[in-house]
């Protein structure tokens, strides 16, 4: 019997004549999901939810699965049921976690797995609902993923964070030791559907902790969404994004304007196979500041506290002017997120960047701004740039006090 030829359909091998003693396989799998806005997505006329994650064409799906976060079904749980009903599921179990960080734990993925387990899920035509805010779409992301290898999901967040940043990606992931998000994988949901009117019941620091994400992208690539932060922000932050006239126009270009952003970076990279990600800003710092903090601060606090160093550092580099860093500082502060916190000291700054060093291979590949709406990398930060950033914003902290 003559043996194949070496290459065949990217499997290869290159031991010549004879029986092939090692392979190589070379394949790609081709990834494509779903966002977009869903106003009034539990209004029992809406198809949207009912309909999501199945292929075109399958209609209503008979069974769901919905992980709803705890808070969320305090208020929502009713028109959720009701929705249900309404859409003639034969069968639905709604399944209610608590999800925030400190309880973003392998016990919070087993749960939703045994979860699955229990309503005896399809593996592949009935995709599991995930409603919440970003904690709770990353354990249901890292749950599916595990599941018999691969359980498709839908994302509907329910907090600004979660809408703009959380729940438009492809990264699962729980916290493991004192490591944020040590434990993760990548798989995207098969649709994210997103609804502002769940912003209505946040309180104004979890509307402030998801302006935080969405200062980030303005400040690495869109100028234009900067301007709109730093003059209607703080509209917008009191409104909660629920405003009519003009207002609510801006309300919606902010928004979009922050899903296409981080879209826009992610969509060819969305495996992190370049290390090199301007998306990663403000995220050097905050993973230790964060962890090391808790309960004290959001995710989007910590972050924003990340953004001031770096911006601080970024002037001192002559990256940027005086007015523009002067710029982005008030900004920061209109939109109510801290510019300095009592552990921003050296010893920790310097842990955390080691650290953040690690996850990057052994670089920096720190991103600062330049300007506003443009970034670059550095690898050459040194400790004695980021202690004297740490001192100058200490100091206006304490000077903003003196003034109060």
């Amino acid at each position: 019997m003559p043996f194949p030829p070496p290459t065949t359909h990217g499997l290869t091998t290159t031991d010549g004549p004879g029986p092939a003693r090692s392979w190589t396989v070379a394949t790609a799998k081709p990834v494509s999901y779903r966002v977009r806005f869903a106003p009034g997505v539990l209004d029992p006329r809406n198809p949207a939810l009912a309909l999501a994650g199945l292929p075109d064409g399958e209609g209503t799906p008979a069974r769901r699965l919905l992980v709803v976060e705890e808070d969320v079904d305090v208020l929502y749980g009713a028109a959720l049921r009701a929705y249900c009903e309404a859409a003639r599921h034969a069968s639905y179990t709604v399944h209610v976690l608590p999800a925030h960080e400190r309880l973003k734990t392998m016990d919070s993925v087993y749960s939703v797995v045994d979860a699955m387990d229990r309503f005896g899920l399809d593996r592949r035509r009935e995709p599991v609902v995930a409603i919440g805010g970003g904690v709770l779409l990353d354990i249901v992301g890292l749950a599916c993923s595990l599941y018999r290898r691969s359980t498709p999901y839908v994302r509907v967040p329910t907090t600004l964070i979660g809408l703009v940043d959380a729940g438009v990606g492809a990264k699962t992931g729980v916290n493991f030791g004192a490591g944020k998000n040590r434990l993760g994988t990548y798989h995207p949901a098969t649709e994210t559907l997103l609804d502002p009117a769940f912003l209505a019941t946040l309180d104004e620091r979890h509307i402030a902790n998801g302006l935080a994400e969405i200062l980030k992208i303005a400040l690495i690539k869109d100028r234009d969404l900067f301007d709109l932060l730093e003059s209607s922000g703080e509209r917008l932050l009191a409104g909660r994004f629920q405003t009519d006239g003009p207002l609510r126009t801006t309300a919606h270009h902010v928004l979009a304007r922050a899903v296409h952003g981080m879209l826009e970076e992610l969509h060819d990279n969305l495996w992190e196979h370049r290390l090199e990600r301007v998306v990663d800003y403000g995220h050097s710092f905050s993973p230790t500041l964060e962890m090391r903090a808790l309960p004290a601060l959001l995710h989007g606090e910590a972050v924003n506290l990340d953004m001031a160093l770096t911006t601080v550092i970024a002037r001192g580099r002559g990256l940027m002017t005086d007015r523009q860093c002067t710029r982005v500082l008030d900004t920061m502060r209109a939109l109510r997120l801290p510019v300095h916190h009592p552990l921003m000291e050296p010893e920790l700054l310097r842990s955390a960047l080691a650290d953040t060093v690690r996850h990057r291979d052994g670089m920096q590949r720190l991103p600062l701004p330049v300007g506003i709406g443009d970034a670059v990398f550095v690898n050459d930060l040194t400790d004695r740039e980021i202690t004297g950033a740490a001192e100058k914003l200490a100091r206006a902290a304490k000077e903003v006090r003196s003034h109060a």
